[in-house]
């Protein structure tokens, strides 16, 4: 059976790249397409297979510019020639299941959300625009919104990340789908005995509007609370100048580093919306609760009253009520990882190859 697997582009290693990364290993021989590709900036697991790109690979730059590139990432897919796959999985976020699959091949998406930009974040994105931006933001998203739905009917079955993500999928593409929770290396944190977490709260995540930092770093700045923030992005300055003194903004760190962190908090705030999110499991994998805004993939990952809590409103008051609640948790650190075991990558195989066989047959597998 040859496999083709069409990622929107390799640039970096996160949520997305680690499903990639597993189905890499579910098809060892399987080949890639992208559109842009950094070798340096993926796993050994993905950049040890054939990677082929789009036209967008030969632009200028493609690993640095490739959103730019956006407008002619339909076109760049269609001009793939995937004949002689037999089974072709796209894993979407950015455009990537708008290939043109082979009349035999069975043409399976696993979509991390359909893409955020011109569907449900679309206001975000255009308030947060430049002037020039935004006027060229309406013309080029309709033009793409009008692609991507017409384009999921060229997938012949979809996997969402999450119900939440499934549900996005029905009302945009008019199409069922299944759902399977991404992987989580869960066995790479290490949990410490309760006895050693240290009284801070903890934050991760890029540092961009619509996950909402500034709530986490008001709140603790009214608490004097601890609050340690780990993370990048285009509001990393802007944070920093917003922290006050029990605030320490870390920034980007390796993952040792962010390994010691996740074991010894007190909690993770997560206070942003996610369409699944891997940091709160991450944190639960190494023992230590979350208290995550009610909205979102972490309705599904934060068991409450087992592994964590919610707060109800992204509101500065919302969260510090929420941090006192948290503040007097019982915290059972077998529960919280016995939970976590549940979004590990054997599971998500597992689950992966009980969406498929079904759809290939016993000789496809």
């Amino acid at each position: 059976m040859r496999v083709a697997l069409v990622h929107y582009w390799l640039v970096t290693m996160r949520g997305g790249e680690k499903v990639l990364e597993s189905l890499c290993r579910m098809f060892p021989d399987a080949d890639i397409f992208t559109h842009a590709y950094n070798p340096e900036a993926v796993s050994p697991i993905v950049s040890r297979h054939k990677v082929k790109t789009t036209f967008i690979g030969g632009l200028p730059r493609p690993a640095r510019y490739y959103k730019n590139y956006l407008p002619l990432m339909p076109l760049a897919l269609e001009q793939l020639d995937l004949r002689g796959y037999d089974l072709v999985i796209s894993s979407e976020s950015g455009p990537a299941k708008g290939i043109i699959p082979p009349p035999e091949a069975l043409h399976v998406c696993y979509c991390h959300s359909p893409m955020r930009y011109i569907w449900n974040m679309y206001q975000d994105y255009r308030d947060n625009s430049g002037p020039l931006k935004r006027l060229a933001m309406a013309p080029l998203s309709h033009y793409i919104r009008n692609w991507d739905a017409v384009s999921s009917m060229r997938v012949d079955h979809f996997v969402a990340n999450s119900d939440n993500v499934r549900s996005r999928i029905q009302r945009y593409y008019r199409r069922d789908a299944s759902v399977v929770y991404p992987p989580v290396k869960v066995e790479d944190f290490t949990p410490v005995p309760p006895a050693e977490a240290e009284d801070y709260y903890l934050m991760v995540g890029e540092l961009v509007s619509y996950k909402r930092p500034e709530i986490a770093v008001e709140a603790f700045n009214r608490l004097g609370r601890k609050l340690v923030v780990i993370g990048g992005g285009e509001l990393l300055e802007t944070i920093r100048r917003l922290a006050g003194p029990t605030v320490t903004v870390m920034g980007p760190q390796r993952f040792d580093v962010l390994r010691h962190h996740y074991a010894r908090c007190r909690a993770l705030v997560f206070p942003g919306e996610e369409d699944f999110g891997i940091v709160p499991v991450e944190a639960m994998a190494s023992g230590r609760p979350v208290l995550a805004y009610r909205r979102g993939g972490a309705l599904e990952t934060v068991a409450e009253g087992v592994s964590g809590l919610f707060f109800d409103t992204q509101s500065v008051d919302a969260l510090i009520e929420g941090v006192e609640r948290m503040d007097r948790f019982a915290v059972d650190q077998e529960a919280i990882l016995a939970h976590a075991r549940g979004f590990s990558e054997p599971q998500f195989r597992r689950r992966m190859w009980a969406e498929l066989s079904p759809l290939l047959g016993s000789d496809g597998i």
